[in-house]
């Protein structure tokens, strides 16, 4: 019993030095900046990549000020309307996260949510039913040519 406790303690620092780290990728990164293209068709596959956005604003514990912004075009922006009533009940529940995980997002400091004017018509979806916290702009893709231009990495979730 005691050599099981002993494996045990000595267990304990090996499983914290090996844990995972990004550290050489950030040494000397202060700030973040980052684009999410995200256009991806499938409600439940969009869960589960805005979980990985939402993991990766806690850039913050690792000292870094993240900078994102989440550029919003094609089904996604069905999702992030005031009235859902229309979307298919097969997919409520993962719309629901999506607003979920969104919405968390939106309080967080240095995250822009933009929604792309070309797709809410092509949708039949209203500009003006779009979430508040949303920017409407012009063409997500030139947002992407405008920021990556400013220094972001763009990565794309569809």
């Amino acid at each position: 019993m005691l050599v099981a406790v002993f494996f045990a303690l000595a267990a304990g620092p090996l499983q914290a030095a090996d844990k995972p780290s990004d550290a050489a990728a950030l040494k000397g990164v202060t700030t973040g900046k980052v684009v999410f293209d995200i256009a991806t068709p499938k409600a439940e596959t969009l869960v589960v990549l805005l979980t990985v956005v939402r993991e990766t604003y806690d850039l913050v514990a690792q000292k870094i000020e993240p900078q994102m912004v989440l550029a919003i075009r094609g089904a996604p922006v069905k999702a992030i309307r005031t009235n859902r009533d229309d979307l298919p009940l097969e997919s409520y529940d993962a719309y629901e996260k999506i607003n979920n995980i969104l919405d968390d997002l939106a309080k967080r400091p240095g995250v822009r949510k933009e929604v792309c004017s070309i797709s809410t018509p092509m949708l039949g979806v209203e500009n003006a039913s779009i979430k508040p916290a949303f920017h409407v702009v012009g063409n997500t893709w030139v947002s992407l040519i405008g920021y990556q231009a400013q220094g972001y990495a763009v990565i794309p979730l569809n």
